[in-house]
């Protein structure tokens, strides 16, 4: 008896240190098995869509923007179950609080300006502060909808505003991508289930593009101390985790600007500019500067700060 006992004891103490990390290998699992799959049918809806802008309106008192976005044109190509208006996002399955990258709690966000202040009122690269709404999928996802209804196609770099909040051209030393972005989303697995943690059950997917639309989901982004040049960042990519790691591609690291509220600056570790694995030509490739949201050529061999996500 006293040896069945002991071997009991044995067994729950093994089973007490290693449970929590099978549990956490199965969530991993599934919640990336979840992803590929979101990935894949927001690509497809968004594909069937025959344009990206010029959904809802927007001025102070009333911005039906994002909401008609989801009414009007992403439920005629995805099937949703609900949709929320802003006032109304928890009946969407959205907790109150998130934690982002850094292990930080955070208020949900509401409004374009959420996810990185920086995205609004910066004079000539200023695009309109929309209110989030949200809808949950057939398959019970909970995404909450950020959208421009001005964004541009991909040879459109720069939107200026009048005084009386009428479109004019600009010019700029980059190339500001912000106004490419048609549509944010950010998204959670499980509704208010938990652990509401970016990087395991919240992510973002953006949309480039009111034409001939790129969508993209990159993962929670890693940082790499210093500046490389382009080829050594890559490399230092490949190093982390066994490979598991690479350069982003130039949506991808606006994607991550774009956001960088739920990601949390810990992510990028300075306001510099960051390579992407994108190349202009076979010496320049492309970077994001973090600062202002504009995207740069620049020669592979000049050194910038590297972030890189997961494969």
């Amino acid at each position: 008896m006293a040896e069945i006992l002991l071997s009991l004891t044995i067994i729950g103490v093994v089973a007490a240190i290693t449970l929590p990390s099978l549990t956490g290998n199965i969530n991993e699992r599934t919640w990336n098995t979840q992803r590929k799959a979101l990935f894949a049918r927001m690509s497809q809806a968004i594909a069937l869509m025959p344009a990206l802008n010029g959904y809802g309106t927007f001025d102070d008192t009333t911005d039906t923007a994002a909401e008609t976005f989801i009414t009007a044109g992403l439920s005629k190509v995805l099937k949703i179950n609900n949709i929320c208006s802003n006032d109304k996002l928890s009946d969407c399955g959205f907790a109150s609080k998130y934690t982002d990258g850094g292990g930080s709690q955070q208020n949900l966000p509401k409004q374009v300006s959420s996810l990185n202040a920086g995205i609004i009122n910066n004079g000539i690269r200023n695009i309109k502060n929309t209110k989030a709404a949200a809808f949950e999928t057939a398959n019970g996802e909970s995404i909450l909808t950020f959208y421009n209804p001005d964004c541009t196609t991909k040879d459109v770099f720069s939107t200026a505003y009048n005084n009386d909040g009428t479109a004019s051209p600009g010019n700029w030393a980059g190339e500001t991508v912000k106004q490419q972005v048609c549509a944010n989303f950010v998204y959670d697995l499980n509704g208010t289930k938990g652990p509401n943690t970016v990087g395991k059950d919240i992510g973002t997917l953006t949309v480039f593009y009111s034409s001939d639309p790129a969508v993209v989901m990159p993962m929670y982004p890693r940082a790499v101390s210093g500046t490389k040049s382009q080829a050594d960042a890559s490399n230092a990519c490949r190093e982390l985790d066994g490979g598991q790691y690479r350069l982003p591609n130039i949506e991808e690291a606006v994607a991550v600007y774009y956001n960088r509220l739920i990601y949390s600056t810990q992510a990028f570790g300075s306001n510099g500019y960051v390579w992407s694995g994108t190349s202009v030509d076979s010496s320049n490739a492309y970077v994001m500067g973090f600062s202002y949201g504009n995207k740069y050529s620049r020669p592979k061999s000049s050194t910038n700060g590297v972030f890189c996500v997961e494969r």
